[in-house]
């Protein structure tokens, strides 16, 4: 195999259990071109990996901007050299990780002759020259991914993410904490997600950074995007400690270097949350409408999971805004769990 795409567009956490292939795929090919096929944000994460050779950017946002103001020729050129550029680097093999329509486009569009889709749905299973079906009892981190390779006889019990940082993203981190006055060990919390039932309760955040501070004299650092800064506020100035919002303050990778100096992280199901398991340090991950996994490779991750007869719903709560799942995970719990991962990481 001489030339090979991964698509996997979108979706952070995904993005994070998935870089696993690279070097599996690596130690299978070790002469392939290997590329990944990306929207910006995911693309951002992977663009300092030296173990791909590529990351291609699909400027999904520019060509929404350039249709909703009618610059149609414009918008008509850049599909087409987009096309065209994908085409003309002539890949043997691409495999569809999102399994969703757009992604199987972009497959068939490359013009690969062998195209692998994982759980292809949305129609998508037409575009592909084989669909694979992983198992859904599977609870490993990344376990599809983990299957992909499997299927390609490469041995996946030991799956290392694979994320990579430069100088300047740990850089931009110290002049953030810096900004902030702080300094010495620190945690990270990762309370935010797109989807409010997988989100644990302001109140029970704000418990966990004052006995953090008290007990252990760790700081909190609150990371996520820009557009959860302004809550991000909120939680720091009703905490009785001081608390760092970093929520849109840093780029994704920087966010990600800011866990890998970290001494602790807890969060919820978010790609921050798989990163901190990437970076192997304390991990604690709260888990309750949905379930990605129970177990990981690293043995300073501890995933707080208590089913319900209705979990995980998923998409679909059905609790109307209770979220009764996720108010089992009592501050005490958490933090009993931290303090025996940080005892395990001395």
């Amino acid at each position: 195999m001489n030339r090979i795409l991964i698509i996997r567009l979108s979706a952070i956490g995904d993005i994070v259990m998935a870089s696993g292939l690279i070097p599996a795929l690596r130690r299978k090919w070790p002469h392939a071109h290997l590329a990944w096929l990306a929207e910006p944000p995911g693309a951002s994460l992977l663009e300092a990996n030296p173990r791909l050779d590529e990351v291609i950017v699909w400027p999904r946002a520019q060509w929404r901007r350039l249709r909703a103001e009618r610059r149609y020729p414009e918008l008509l050129g850049s599909i087409r050299r987009f096309v065209g550029g994908l085409r003309a680097r002539h890949y043997d093999l691409v495999l569809d990780l999102q399994g969703l329509a757009k992604s199987a486009l972009w497959a068939w569009l490359s013009g690969a002759p062998q195209r692998i889709g994982l759980a292809s749905r949305e129609g998508s299973r037409g575009l592909m020259t084989q669909v694979l079906q992983p198992p859904r009892s599977d609870p490993r981190i990344g376990s599809e991914y983990r299957y992909l390779a499997e299927w390609f006889g490469i041995t996946a019990s030991c799956f290392p993410m694979d994320l990579a940082l430069t100088a300047a993203d740990r850089q931009g981190v110290r002049e953030a904490l810096a900004r902030h006055a702080l300094e010495g060990d620190y945690a990270v919390l990762c309370p935010f997600t797109t989807r409010l039932q997988k989100h644990w309760f302001d109140e029970s955040w704000r418990e966990l950074a004052e006995v953090l501070a008290a007990r252990f004299g760790l700081a909190s650092v609150l990371l996520g995007g820009p557009e959860v800064r302004g809550r991000g506020e909120r939680i720091a100035c009703e905490t009785g400690v001081p608390l760092v919002n970093l929520a849109g303050a840093l780029t994704l990778r920087e966010s990600a270097a800011a866990i890998a100096g970290a001494r602790l992280l807890v969060g919820v199901d978010t790609g921050l949350t798989h990163i901190g398991t990437a970076a192997g340090i304390p991990t604690v991950a709260l888990f309750g409408s949905t379930r990605p996994y129970l177990e990981t490779d690293s043995p300073l991750t501890r995933v707080l999971y208590g089913a319900l007869w209705c979990s995980p719903c998923r998409r679909r709560p059905i609790c109307g805004g209770a979220y009764s799942c996720m108010r089992l995970h009592r501050p005490a719990q958490v933090l009993a769990a931290v303090q025996s991962l940080l005892e395990a990481a001395r």
